[in-house]
């Protein structure tokens, strides 16, 4: 077999679809969020970002860069190893106890990833737990579905944020049955939040576990933060809690959140978990700052809030066509993976302006989209210059537009 010749013709098909993907080479700067420098063929030269998911701009707060620099100084760089030879650091363990008093938890288990704390967590437990039955939400994430995936039990997909479906197929199932009920709380591509309050009194008739995933809502949502189960009084209903600290938290990694007993479990059987390198205690230490901070502070949520309504004003006015939601997530919608990405790159090279294209298979075919993530430190200046680049481009391509 010619194996370069197939490489070559699968990147040749993406192509032909307008789905392939280029990444811009930006350097972002600390303290110029959302500004950055993309590196290109014609030099380098300043862009402003809209399409980040360090929602608040913690990626560049001082009190998280003071933590991790203190901790590089104090520990090294490294973690040693995995968490069960040599890589258990004490801010590990502290930023578990951070995690858990956040989610109102007896404990909480970090991971390498957001992904991976899906795909071990939801793994594991659909895995062992005996014949177990998992009713994924029909828009889960693909780190949820792969998760469910490996642990080889039985799925079954109920339509999304529909907790009347959910049921029908929970009765569906004998009572004496281990199930568990895995959804998400801010959906990332249309920015719809599900009726956590619906969907746990569903489960908690069937006697279903339920295992929510707010990686989209952590940092955002709630008086501390605790995402939408804490703004909507839900999370102690919840028996899994899972978040990631590469959104709002500005670093990376990721967590579960439940019981004692239930951390401990996947902790003992995970592999996802077992054989992994664990997080270098700079970013643990990094994750904690900017978790003890947005725990205190609603100013970086109260302005983030701002420009999200500002920019769909501005997008309105303008006839742009947007997804209506109750997020922070601005779905500027296309329909087509060519015009999309030929608007992101024309955004780009005209108007220094980065928005990468969302395209199948992140989103359906047909829904092809520019995902807009407003933050806290984009000017009135930023959006106007967005909204007038998208018009303009709008009209050159001869895109329809919607009544204001």
């Amino acid at each position: 077999m010619d194996y370069e010749a197939f490489f070559l013709s699968g990147l040749q098909s993406l192509r032909a679809e307008g789905r392939y993907r280029v990444f811009a080479d930006l350097e972002r700067h600390a303290g110029a969020f959302p500004k950055a420098s993309r590196h290109s063929p014609n030099g380098i030269h300043d862009v402003t970002v809209w399409c980040s998911n360090d929602y608040l701009g913690m990626g560049q707060h001082p009190a998280v860069l003071a933590a991790m620099h203190e901790a590089i100084d104090s520990y090294g760089a490294g973690a040693g190893g995995t968490r069960n030879i040599s890589g258990n650091c004490h801010t590990h363990v502290l930023l578990e106890r951070e995690l858990a008093d956040l989610h109102g938890k007896e404990a909480a288990l970090l991971f390498t990833s957001g992904f991976v704390s899906n795909w071990a967590g939801l793994g594991t437990l659909a895995a062992r737990l005996p014949n177990c039955v998992v009713f994924s939400d029909a828009g889960n994430h693909a780190s949820m579905i792969d998760g469910i995936r490996q642990s080889r039990c039985i799925k079954r997909v109920f339509a999304h944020n529909n907790p009347r479906d959910l049921d029908r197929q929970l009765s569906e199932v004998a009572p004496d049955v281990p199930k568990l009920v895995a959804f998400e709380s801010v959906y990332s591509m249309d920015g719809d939040i599900a009726p956590i309050d619906e969907i746990c009194a569903v489960a908690e008739a069937h006697g279903a576990m339920t295992y929510l995933d707010e990686v989209h809502a952590v940092g955002l949502y709630g008086r501390r933060g605790g995402g939408v189960s804490e703004a909507t009084g839900q999370a102690h209903r919840l028996t899994v809690i899972e978040g990631t600290l590469g959104k709002a938290y500005g670093v990376v990694g990721g967590y579960i959140a439940a019981s004692r007993a239930l951390c401990d479990y996947v902790r003992s059987f995970a592999s996802g978990f077992i054989f992994t390198t664990a997080l270098p205690p700079a970013v643990a230490a990094g994750a904690m700052a900017s978790i003890r901070h947005l725990k205190e502070s609603e100013v970086e949520r109260l302005r983030q809030r701002d420009r999200v309504a500002r920019v769909r004003q501005r997008l309105d006015a303008a006839g742009l066509p947007h997804l209506d939601n109750p997020s922070h997530i601005i779905p500027v919608m296309v329909g087509d993976a060519t015009l999309c990405k030929q608007i992101s790159d024309r955004l780009l090279d005209d108007f220094d302006i980065y928005v990468q294209p969302i395209n199948y298979p992140t989103v359906p075919r047909g829904t092809e989209r520019l995902r807009i993530t407003p933050s806290p430190f984009h000017s009135n200046e930023d959006i106007e210059h967005l909204v007038s680049a998208l018009s303009e481009i709008w009209a050159d391509i001869g895109l329809e537009r919607v009544a204001a």
